[in-house]
């Protein structure tokens, strides 16, 4: 029962930990395409490149939202289960998103182990799994939603 009592505030600090991490990843990213050229111009000059960072940065800027109103609720105690999964299997999901996106614009040196883009992007990928899958957190939504066992 203990356990289960502080799966909402554990939840949370993963969700927390996947935006950080999301956060870092679009900055080490913005740094490269801005300071990395091909064709004469940077990165970032190229439309594909600045149209995706420009959806990695208003994902990340919505979780953030998202997360400081959860985190809110936490402090006033009034933190949900349902809202809790909510927050875990967005920012989880986000954060895979756009560490997809900012590993691809690193081209090769995406998955150079010396390149921190590299690593984040290995160790996100567990994120979606601990504290309960995203298929988890969607049951519990789910179930919140129509008040059916699933």
């Amino acid at each position: 029962m203990h356990l289960m009592e502080r799966l909402p505030r554990e939840r949370l600090s993963i969700a927390i930990l996947a935006l950080t991490s999301a956060r870092a990843a679009l900055g080490w990213t913005v740094d490269y395409t801005t300071q990395r050229t091909a064709f004469g111009k940077p990165l970032a000059g190229f439309q594909n490149t600045a149209f995706e960072l420009a959806s990695a940065v208003t994902e990340v800027d919505v979780l953030e939202a998202y997360l400081d109103k959860a985190v809110l609720a936490l402090n006033s105690g009034e933190l949900t289960a349902v809202d809790a999964a909510k927050a875990k299997l967005w920012a989880t999901e986000v954060q895979h998103r756009v560490l997809d996106r900012c590993l691809q614009l690193f081209g090769g040196y995406g998955y150079m182990a010396e390149y921190p883009i590299a690593r984040a992007y290995a160790d996100a990928r567990v994120q979606t799994i601990y504290g309960g899958t995203s298929e988890i957190m969607k049951t519990i939504i789910a179930r919140d939603l129509t008040g059916l066992r699933t």
